[in-house]
């Protein structure tokens, strides 16, 4: 009775169910016999790869076995599986056929390459590689605009335009220009537009700088397009150049190319002539500078010519705005050019203690760059002259600088930093240009104080006529905190408020950097002295800087260097040999004459160390300026030391002292 229960409830698992009916099968009907109904042959073979339901109830009840598999599916395990080689064959084909769907002159490009790959090969000759070119580009002919924004087509074009004949270079000037606005915002084709107009004629410069009326300042907010406006910006002459500036001031000057045409190039002069309203001007460069601000677009030295044209009429909010925008690592990328140099300047000067601090870490890790850099030294100088956190100057600033200070002395550029702490401002070290941008000032800034200083004085007076001690109580904060706000604003312009000795001590004695540079002038006192760079760094340094700031704490070391200098100039000619004496050289010997002058310390351990009883072998050549200083010394101690052995050879007429100029 058991096995013919177990016999129905089989048969009703076999029964075929429909899923999508609302009814379940009752228990009654499952002892019922199931009616069996034999498919199709074609709905067999349809249904032969998919798995019945019945079979899946099966493995649901019995897990443990395994479904037979069906001739199809066995069929696919008996093939071979398709080796690595062949999948890899396969993949390319396919990766083929995808791009020449995608790209039109895929073939051409395949072509181009190959024949790139044989012109720019160095030891081609001339006439193969002209034949090759030629070929390239009369498979281009008609399509270059097109392809030029391939990153394989750009690069064969900018050989074919490197290597090809003028004629033929016109003719790819005169189908890319109509399409020149459009690559130049293109990744591949900047490149291109770049080599185009490097071998452009004047007139050909002169017709794409026109063609770019109306479009620069949508050029510069683009990070590719703003290579493009800065390239044609260097190759303009001052008339090209003030087309592509003029119109980023105002919407009139952008839409009216017959205004562009003027000679004034300062804003200033610009506004009075047209007379233009300033606050419209002044939030039209707002509206083009930002953006630009914000992408971080600010190593163009036209962007930098704009922000300092802004400086000049904008009020005191708006270029607060902007040096706060750049004071960090931004200024870092501004200060190579000589309108960003002053920018830099600038936000040194007029920013906050914050912002200061701030640009001081954004220059972190590049001192020594900056300082190699003819502009971006000026940044380093109107630091040290202004900025009163010495300790952060000295953690930045003095450390990197110590670390490479050889260099630095005999470096163009890095020189004058050092010579600004030993002697601050002077017209031999740094031009009158520069000591012009060390004075620079925002305009507004400086108006501003000064209307607020005479206010302040007014307001003062008021108080001071008044007798009544309330108004007087209830007026002291207020006076309090516009006294305060003015001293930040007059900090600001002034640079600080510490005496520039104390700081100048701070920054040289105090953090160990001229301790630094007299050992390294001690070591190499033959080289920097021949040096033309070097030789200035040595006579400040020996003579102690201006104001006397080394000899108070470093007279030892001092003393040491002067050794130095008086053995070197002991040898004899015979063991400087192998290279010129340091009497004979022409730069060492000024320097010897002017510290023999100046420095009667040093004039009295030359004498006794180096030239006393040998002046005679020393009377002729660049040496006889060193022998006849010391009767020149407006010191009356070191004309007499030497007095006795040079009198007889200036009576003999061995010796001549030079004319009094």
């Amino acid at each position: 009775m058991a096995a013919k229960k177990q016999s129905a409830t089989n048969k009703a698992i076999k029964r075929k169910f429909n899923p999508g009916s609302k009814t379940e099968p009752s228990s009654s009907s499952a002892s019922k016999k199931p009616r069996f109904v034999k498919p199709y042959k074609n709905q067999q073979n349809k249904d032969s790869n998919k798995p019945s339901s019945n079979t899946t109830l099966k493995q649901k009840k019995f897990p443990f076995k395994k479904p037979k598999l069906e001739k199809s599916a066995a069929n696919e395990e008996n093939k071979v599986a398709p080796t690595t080689r062949e999948r890899r064959i396969h993949a390319k084909e396919l990766a083929e056929a995808r791009k020449k769907k995608r790209k039109r002159h895929y073939d051409l490009e395949q072509e181009l390459a190959y024949l790139w790959e044989k012109m720019r090969r160095r030891n081609i000759a001339k006439g193969d590689r002209s034949k090759l070119v030629s070929e390239a580009l009369q498979k281009m002919k008609g399509k270059i605009p097109e392809i030029t924004g391939s990153h394989v087509s750009s690069r064969v074009l900018q050989t074919c335009v490197k290597y090809c004949s003028q004629a033929e270079r016109d003719v790819v000037f005169e189908e890319l220009q109509p399409h020149f606005l459009t690559l130049a915002d293109n990744t591949y084709a900047v490149h291109l537009v770049k080599k185009m107009l490097d071998s452009a004629s004047k007139k050909q410069l002169a017709g794409f700088i026109s063609a770019l009326h109306g479009h620069v300042a949508s050029l510069l907010r683009h990070m590719v397009g703003s290579v493009v406006i800065e390239h044609a910006y260097q190759l303009g002459n001052a008339t090209q150049k003030q087309e592509m500036l003029i119109e980023l001031y105002s919407t009139e000057l952008q839409l009216f190319k017959d205004l562009v045409a003027m000679k004034e190039s300062r804003l200033v002069d610009v506004i009075s002539k047209l007379s233009l309203s300033k606050a419209s001007v002044s939030r039209h460069m707002a509206s083009v500078i930002q953006p630009i601000l914000e992408k971080g677009i600010v190593d163009h030295s036209i962007i930098h010519r704009v922000l300092m044209e802004y400086f000049s009429i904008a009020d005191k909010s708006s270029a607060a705005d902007v040096i706060q925008q750049l004071s960090g690592p931004l200024l870092v990328r501004m200060i190579h050019t000589r309108d960003g140099s002053k920018i830099g300047m600038l936000c040194v000067k007029h920013g906050s203690a914050k912002e200061r601090k701030k640009i001081i870490k954004g220059i972190k890790g590049h001192i020594g760059k900056i300082a190699h850099d003819q502009c971006g030294m000026m940044v380093l100088v109107c630091i040290v002259s202004i900025v009163d956190d010495t300790k952060l100057v000295t953690k930045v600033v003095i450390r990197e600088l110590q670390a490479i200070l050889k260099e630095v002395a005999l470096d163009k550029s890095g020189r004058r930093l050092l010579l600004h702490l030993l002697h601050p401002n002077c017209s031999r070290y740094l031009s009158p240009d520069d000591l012009a941008s060390l004075n620079l000032s925002i305009p507004s800034l400086c108006a501003k104080d000064e209307s607020e200083l005479n206010s302040e004085t007014k307001s003062s007076k008021k108080e001071e006529s008044s007798n009544e001690k309330a108004y007087l109580e209830a007026a002291a904060p207020a006076q309090a905190d516009e006294s305060t706000d003015l001293d930040e604003d007059l900090h600001s312009v002034e640079g600080g408020k510490k005496d520039s000795f104390l700081r100048r001590q701070e920054l040289l004695v105090n953090s160990g950097l001229a301790e630094s540079l007299i050992d390294v002038c001690t070591e190499n006192a033959g080289e920097l002295l021949r040096s033309n760079f070097g030789k200035e760094v040595v006579y400040e340094v020996a003579r102690g800087g201006s104001d006397d700031i080394l000899p108070p704490s470093l007279n030892g070391k001092l003393n040491t260097l002067h050794g130095a200098i008086a053995s070197l100039v002991a040898e004899s000619k015979s063991e400087a040999s192998e290279e010129e004496h340091i009497l004979e050289n022409f730069h060492s010997s000024r320097t010897i004459r002017k510290l023999i002058m100046d420095c009667p310390t040093f004039a009295s351990t030359l004498w006794k160390k180096a030239l006393k009883g040998k002046c005679k072998s020393w009377a002729q050549g660049h040496s006889s300026k060193v022998i006849s200083a010391f009767l020149e010394s407006s010191d009356s101690k070191v004309r007499e030391l030497a007095k006795k052995e040079l009198q007889p050879l200036i009576d003999g007429g061995i010796l001549k002292l030079p004319e009094a100029k």
